[in-house]
């Protein structure tokens, strides 16, 4: 069973474990980690019963109109089990009536968003990303 929490308490060590399960980059900065999600304005986390974090949905918004849907990360081992599904139904419920905007990285993860019930604009692209060496900015 996987249970569901509004919550932006995680040790650095979830989170660099959930990070690194999905290989991202990030996972190598827990600290800065825990502290991005802490200054976020929401967290949503998956976690199995033993208390495992297996999924993080993160929103930054302003208070009253738009809620950036900055990412949604699911532990490779409970993909396919709707824990994803279940974070972004968490989110559009809690910021129902605001503009709702996803920042989309991966252009193969739009058709699973828009099954979520997201809808793109018309002539809308992925992301693209200008990445500064995160070492240097945080060194």
């Amino acid at each position: 069973m996987i249970i569901f929490d509004e919550n932006k308490k995680y040790t650095k060590e979830e989170l660099r474990r959930l990070y690194a399960s999905v290989q991202w980059e990030s996972a190598q900065y827990p600290e800065s980690l825990q502290k991005a999600i802490a200054g976020s304005d929401t967290a949503f986390s998956a976690r199995q019963e033993d208390g495992t974090l297996v999924g993080l949905v993160n929103v930054l918004d302003d208070g009253a109109m738009t809620a950036y849907i900055h990412y949604l990360l699911v532990d490779p081992s409970v993909q396919g089990q709707g824990v994803g599904r279940r974070l972004m139904q968490l989110v559009l419920e809690k910021y129902k009536g605001y503009y709702r905007v996803l920042l989309l990285a991966y252009a193969d993860k739009r058709r699973f968003y828009e099954s979520c019930g997201l809808t793109a604009e018309a002539n809308e692209v992925p992301m693209s990303c200008i990445h500064v060496n995160f070492e240097e900015e945080h060194s």
